[in-house]
């Protein structure tokens, strides 16, 4: 059921934090956000910032600030606090110095939210949900990362321009890890009703497997490109979050390619990576048994252990 007084909190006021909240207000993704952040001159002039807009937003409200306080009673907390990724520097690089944060961070969250679910798209989102599953020690359902939901609005946009078709007509997955072992599930990947391979333009252009290979390729680097001309991404993420959040708190039951830690799925156990999930008022309810090709398989268990081998070294 859908949650009528429904509040998200987002935490930290950075570029990713104050462009979910924009976006989540702009979609009246909840009846009120609020942002939480350690800089409380920040936290309150971005609040003040967005509240002057509120005329425009519908019913929904804004407030924050420095205390954690902010977040008691709300229904989803998306945490976006942590360290930037820098230029060359890849997603788990991060992976130390956010784990860290989320020690310091997630048990003041859920002293004042206990009932809450949790989405983290701080990076290395993967681990550090992996981390966050086990210092908070809720069910896996209830705290789960973006993981590849962007990567995928990146590539279905991608396919759109290359086939001349609405992105909403574009129906393929990224799964993995939501970093350099991604990949594209071309298996289940349609244009419309249309199988990938089999479409074919008026013109008569098609996809070849090294097209999408590329396609591909461009979606692994499209982080590294944007953060490269302008320091960070954010708003692409920021509406990514606000997609997730709206998807919880109006329980759509909507497919989803989030991350949450696996125990048992295709042999998988204590790592969280992508794939297409049902996400509902519940948090994940359901992670979807796809079919996948051979080669599919063997790289998502390559994701897999990309992603073990830094949760070992973390000692996760």
């Amino acid at each position: 059921m859908a949650r009528r007084n429904a509040k998200l909190t987002v935490v930290g006021a950075g570029s990713v934090g104050t462009s979910l909240a924009y976006a989540a207000l702009i979609r009246g993704v909840a009846r009120e956000v609020a942002l939480y952040d350690i800089d409380g001159p920040k936290v309150e002039a971005e609040v003040l910032d967005l509240a002057h807009g509120t005329q425009f937003t519908g019913a929904s409200q804004i407030s924050g600030g420095a205390d954690p306080a902010v977040a008691a009673g709300s229904h989803l907390i998306v945490i976006t606090a942590g360290a930037k990724q820098k230029p060359g520097q890849t997603r788990l690089d991060l992976a130390e110095t956010n784990v860290g944060i989320l020690r310091t961070l997630l048990p003041t969250l859920l002293e004042h939210a206990p009932e809450a679910i949790y989405c983290i798209v701080t990076n290395p989102c993967d681990v550090l949900t992996v981390a966050a599953q086990q210092i908070s020690g809720l069910p896996t359902e209830r705290i789960f990362s973006s993981g590849t939901v962007l990567d995928t609005s990146r590539l279905r946009r991608l396919l759109a321009d290359r086939a001349g078709v609405s992105t909403a007509s574009v129906h393929a997955d990224i799964v993995g890890e939501h970093g350099d072992s991604e990949f594209a599930l071309w298996s289940q990947a349609r244009i419309g009703p249309v199988p990938i391979l089999d479409w074919t333009s008026p013109e008569g252009d098609h996809f070849s497997y090294g097209e999408l290979e590329q396609l591909t390729e461009a979606v692994r680097g499209a982080a590294y490109r944007v953060i490269e001309g302008k320091g960070a991404t954010n708003y692409a993420i920021g509406l990514a979050g606000a997609r997730i959040a709206q998807a919880i708190l109006h329980d759509e039951h909507a497919v989803l390619p989030v991350s949450t830690v696996h125990r048992g799925y295709r042999g998988l156990d204590g790592v969280a990576l992508s794939v297409p999930s049902v996400v509902t008022a519940r948090g994940v309810e359901h992670v979807l048994d796809l079919t996948m090709s051979a080669a599919e398989e063997r790289s998502l268990h390559a994701s897999a252990e990309a992603l073990l081998a830094t949760q070992r070294t973390l000692g996760l």
